[in-house]
């Protein structure tokens, strides 16, 4: 029997492998993206088993790709990256995991886990969606990675088929609608605008870099037109004071003092 406020294992089963094998096959285009860029099938390999975020990798090896610097190329994955370990705070809590655990499942904790665990109405269904989520994608990923850097050859000019926007498609498909409020929509409005804008005027990889800045930029502005918070507010100097008297009842009768 199901009661008000849990969900079906099923349910959060299928909706993870859903999730899982949608994304997973994904690792194909970064496979033929990868070789087609240059890296070799260990190194196309080792990214996926190791880095295990699309976003990031498909920023290194088109980075290189595009001739960018080696050092600014891996600045730019691991600042992509980094929001891994924001995501990481948030699902500590919420999944409770034992110690020994932990460092394994820090491997999965990507935009897709943390789509498909946070929304879960109890913790045994967030660590049922966490988990079959990594692991359905975790092993996808990585073998599709394998038979993309080995079929990258067959392709022939991988960059005609345009199979380096899958991954950033499906990135931008599972953040849009956690962008809820207003600021959270101007500050990756504003982050795509850098971007784009400084792509023809920068190095491969620095855009990506120079787009984080949108984040401070929109809540320095937020800040400046919100103004100080009027709770926190000094007294109005010019505010009419009041002074109080008793009446004939004992009562206290409040009269300004200003214009008497």
């Amino acid at each position: 029997m199901i009661t008000a406020g849990t969900k079906p294992d099923a349910a959060v089963v299928r909706d993870a492998l859903g999730v899982g094998i949608a994304v997973g096959l994904s690792g194909f285009a970064f496979g033929v993206t990868s070789a087609g860029s240059g890296l070799s099938l260990l190194q196309t390999c080792a990214l996926s088993l190791l880095v295990f975020t699309g976003a990031s990798q498909f920023a290194l090896v088109g980075a290189l790709a595009a001739g960018g610097n080696p050092y600014t190329a891996a600045a730019g994955a691991f600042f992509l990256g980094v929001r891994n370990s924001f995501y990481g705070l948030r699902l500590s809590q919420l999944l409770a995991l034992p110690r020994a655990v932990r460092p394994f499942a820090a491997q999965w904790v990507i935009d897709e886990t943390t789509a498909v665990t946070l929304p879960q109405p109890t913790r045994r269904a967030a660590r049922i969606g966490f988990t079959v989520t990594g692991l359905t994608l975790y092993v996808l990923w990585n073998l599709t990675t394998l038979v993309g850097a080995l079929g990258a050859e067959a392709l022939g000019d991988t960059g005609a088929w345009g199979l380096d926007a899958a991954s950033p498609a499906v990135f931008l498909a599972l953040l849009a609608p956690m962008l809820r409020t207003t600021t959270e929509r101007v500050t990756a409005g504003l982050a795509v605008v850098l971007a784009l804008g400084l792509l023809p005027l920068l190095p491969a990889g620095v855009p990506v870099l120079v787009s984080a800045l949108a984040a401070p930029v929109v809540l320095f502005v937020k800040g400046r037109v919100k103004g100080p918070d009027p709770r926190n507010a000094q007294h109005d100097e010019n505010a009419p004071r009041t002074r109080g008297t008793k009446g004939a009842t004992g009562s206290t009768t409040i009269t300004p003092e200003d214009g008497r």
